[in-house]
């Protein structure tokens, strides 16, 4: 763990998947965007004196973007190949705080069987108790990643000269977590 000073209470606190969003868009024959999810996804966030750190995973088969011909795509062997490689992990290696609210997450992202070191920016959106007691924190999460990084390489060059996929991604992740009871 990374020594942190910040305004986000010590504990241990848990995506609530309820309240949470793993998102993606991408650029698709260099003028529209597309969006995409996860549906199935587990996070943990620890932050005690000594340091923070985080952790989570992502079930590929739960990618939705709203069309199915291209779900079934991206499951397939051409970019995630989910029957070989059936999850996405991140484990950071170190949480930086640039303030009392924004963070520099960096860590190891493994997708589609290969590891590459990644930043992600956090921002802390505060703590509220929910309405069973529960003590709650909420993060927004952004980054950016090069797909090709991932050897995930399947693409159409158009007559344009555009490509039919965009090799950069960018991400959002929200969370709502919950702090877990010792």
């Amino acid at each position: 763990m990374s020594a942190i000073k910040t305004s986000v209470p010590t504990g241990t606190w848990v995506a609530d998947k309820a309240h949470s969003r793993v998102e993606f868009a991408i650029k698709h024959m260099g003028i529209a965007t597309v969006r995409g999810s996860f549906g199935e996804f587990a996070g943990t966030l620890e932050i005690d004196e000594s340091g923070a750190r985080a952790f989570g995973t992502v079930e590929v088969a739960s990618i939705t973007t709203g069309e199915e011909a291209r779900d079934n795509h991206l499951k397939s062997a051409d970019f995630f190949d989910v029957e070989n490689i059936p999850q996405i992990l991140f484990e950071s290696t170190s949480i930086e705080a640039l303030d009392d609210e924004e963070f520099r997450i960096t860590g190891n992202l493994t997708m589609h069987g290969i590891t590459k070191e990644i930043v992600l920016h956090a921002e802390y959106q505060g703590t509220d108790i929910d309405p069973w007691g529960g003590t709650r924190i909420g993060l927004e999460v952004t980054g950016q990643i090069n797909r090709s990084d991932w050897d995930m390489k399947f693409n159409q060059v158009l007559g344009s000269g555009n490509l039919m996929v965009a090799d950069k991604v960018k991400l959002e992740i929200d969370v709502s977590a919950v702090k877990q009871e010792a």
